[in-house]
């Protein structure tokens, strides 16, 4: 195995650098286990950019998104790592979601769309329930816009409902979680090793 893919999380916390978030401890972990998969991963988190509202690759006065773009389009495997927030993914995570639908209209030389042969996970966190709605709504949006899935890419932990725990803050990791990550670390590199070496059909 060659440490050859290379991975991108977007962290979807509300709280700015350097503000504790779990969103953010829940995508270092599932990065780390990319990495026993040869798999060199990074995080970014978007509520530190000026991401501006729109469907355009470049919404212009000073949007930050055409350079996260940039580091998007250069990744391998792209993780949505989101808090949930009323049930629904965060504010920062849907304006990402809003962004990439610009992909639809952007080509590769063979006419596929450009994010075609990307691999996309899910990461969720939150005190509530609403894991499984928030992943399905980045499941559809991102594989709307090009992106393929492995079987089981998203891992969630959700605390007790109101209740005052963060996920950053438990003991230790639940085993459950650890063993999700695992899967969707595995399932994830394979899925983007196989897409390299053999890319989807054009028209």
């Amino acid at each position: 195995m060659t440490d050859d893919l290379t991975a991108l999380a977007l962290i979807g916390s509300l709280k700015p650098s350097p503000s504790p978030s779990s969103s953010e401890h829940l995508a270092n972990q599932v990065l780390s286990a990319l990495a026993q998969h040869g798999v060199t991963g990074s995080t970014l988190r978007l509520a530190d950019h000026d991401i501006r509202p729109g469907v355009e690759t470049d919404m212009g006065d000073g949007d930050q998104w055409p350079a996260i773009r940039e580091q998007i389009l250069a990744a391998d495997i792209l993780l949505i790592a989101t808090p949930i927030w009323m049930g629904q993914t965060s504010s920062v995570t849907k304006r990402a979601l809003e962004r990439l639908d610009a992909e639809l209209s952007e080509t590769q030389e063979d006419g596929r769309p450009i994010l075609f042969d990307k691999v996309a996970a899910v990461a969720v966190v939150g005190n509530e329930d609403g894991a499984h709605h928030v992943s399905a709504e980045v499941y559809q949006a991102l594989n709307d816009v090009g992106y393929s899935f492995a079987p089981q890419a998203v891992t969630y932990w959700v605390g007790e409902a109101m209740g005052s725990v963060d996920y950053r803050d438990l003991p230790e990791t639940p085993e459950s979680v650890a063993t999700t990550t695992a899967t969707l670390a595995r399932n994830t590199a394979h899925l983007a090793r196989q897409l390299r070496a053999q890319h989807y059909p054009g028209e």
